[in-house]
């Protein structure tokens, strides 16, 4: 009998052992994603009139840093360096539709979004090589498409690198990225 009790206890310990999860610490940089038609994803199931015939241009999934009391731009990310637009992994950017940014046409697909910031304008990489971490492995040969775009100063100062899209017109929207006092407007059409 106390042979029957010790293994049924060992085989108990052993079950709630290996189905005990153990998680590793939050992100200090968390992933956020943005659409446009902004919210889509949300819209599309619980507002669908509100979005009406209105087709999902584009999403992006990225890394939102803190600054923390740092000076970004020209200090923690330096100026004239391919940087990952974020924390983490570089952003992947999903086209649904085939658009054009800055007039050049790009296909329908995924890709990595890098840029190259500068003082008065940033330099905006689609690469075909999505999946990387930071701009580490940074190829330039893979590059689908490179936008120069101005900075603008925002009014306030963004505590978290942010991206967001914003309706132009019918066929066109803005892409906003922005961190700490500095904004850049992507202009992407169909």
């Amino acid at each position: 009998m106390k042979k029957t009790a010790l293994l049924l206890g060992f085989i108990l310990f052993t079950i709630a052992t290996a189905s005990a999860q153990t998680f590793r610490g939050l992100d200090k940089t968390p992933m956020d994603m943005a659409y446009y038609p902004d919210d889509y994803a949300h819209d599309r199931k619980f507002a669908p009139a509100k979005i009406g015939t209105d087709k999902a241009m584009v999403r992006i999934t990225y890394n939102r840093p803190f600054k923390n009391g740092r000076e970004v731009f020209g200090k923690l990310v330096p100026y004239g360096k391919v940087w990952r637009a974020g924390a983490n992994e570089a952003p992947e950017i999903k086209f649904y539709q085939d658009v054009t940014i800055g007039g050049k046409k790009i296909p329908a697909g995924s890709y990595a979004l890098l840029t190259i910031p500068n003082e008065n304008e940033w330099i905006i990489i689609l690469s075909s090589d999505v999946d990387q971490w930071g701009a580490y492995s940074y190829n330039e040969k893979l590059d689908v498409a490179r936008v120069n775009v101005p900075v603008q100063k925002a009014e306030t100062p963004l505590e978290n690198f942010s991206i967001q899209f914003a309706k132009k017109d019918a066929k066109n929207a803005v892409m906003y990225m922005g961190w700490d006092t500095t904004v850049v407007a992507v202009p992407i059409g169909l």
